[in-house]
């Protein structure tokens, strides 16, 4: 299927790993140019060579700190004339389950690291989104996709489910502003996601219960697993990398606003 997006120019914060990496990977091969953009310049370069070595596509790393609004729009202008232009938003810009200090008993969460994870992953996406909307508004096409969490669905994580909640509303409410100008917004819950730093994770829990790290993924994923999904294995980074690209082509006209879970079906809530 011919998603429309050969010669699109995307925009990837939380581009240089994880399920950013993936997104960005993803949307090369369906022929865009993509700005990859976080903290961390040189984790940032090696991603962009893989991916173009990979692609052909142009893969730019651009340094960025998303709770720097002055930064974020240096950066974001600086991506658009480097790209040509800009089509594709997507905000992936946080630390994975928030800040462990601000998880856990409400007796024990630490303010500043609650207000931290909402600078980073809320109003970081709201200032790229904010950066980002002119020059969207310039193309008469754009797309902006928001990725969340299933903590958003959640009691129990302070700071992840509610920085998650908060990413869903803004992205109803932009869908409502820009629809009109040809913009969609959507938001994507991933559940437990197959990265690069799953590898260490499992290793390390396999060498604290004492058996291979292979074992303790089929525990986790087993029927009927607390922990695990319908589908009784792990979703890969790329799976949300192909969902993105659906979301970001031009076959997704219709569908701006909505949050949509990608964990393999996690829990058993029913959503109406």
């Amino acid at each position: 299927m011919d998603f429309g997006l050969e010669g699109k120019k995307a925009f990837v914060a939380g581009g240089g790993r994880g399920i950013g990496k993936a997104i960005a990977r993803e949307l090369a091969r369906e022929g865009c140019d993509v700005v990859i953009a976080s903290r961390t310049l040189d984790q940032l370069e090696q991603t962009a060579r893989e991916i173009e070595d990979e692609t052909g596509r142009r893969c730019i790393a651009m340094q960025l700190d998303v709770t720097d609004t002055e930064q974020v729009n240096r950066v974001m202008d600086s991506a658009v004339a480097q790209l040509g232009g800009l089509h594709i938003l997507v905000n992936s810009a946080s630390l994975p389950g928030g800040s462990p200090n601000a998880i856990g008993p409400v007796e024990t969460v630490d303010e500043d690291a609650l207000m931290g994870d909402f600078d980073v992953k809320y109003v970081g996406a709201l200032r790229c989104a904010k950066a980002a909307i002119p020059h969207l508004k310039e193309q008469g096409f754009g797309r902006i996709i928001n990725i969340s969490g299933g903590n958003a669905r959640n009691a129990g994580n302070l700071s992840g489910g509610a920085r998650n909640v908060s990413l869903v509303h803004m992205t109803k409410t932009l869908s409502n502003q820009l629809g009109r100008f040809g913009i969609t917004v959507n938001c994507i819950h991933p559940g437990t996601t197959r990265t690069e730093r799953t590898a260490v994770m499992l290793g390390a829990r396999a060498e604290q219960q004492g058996i291979t790290p292979e074992e303790v993924e089929a525990n986790d994923f087993a029927p009927g697993s607390s922990s695990g999904n319908a589908i009784c294995r792990m979703v890969d980074g790329s799976e949300i990398g192909f969902f993105t690209v659906f979301l970001a082509s031009n076959k997704a006209e219709a569908i701006t606003g909505e949050v949509i879970a990608a964990g393999g079906g996690t829990g058993n809530a029913v959503y109406y």
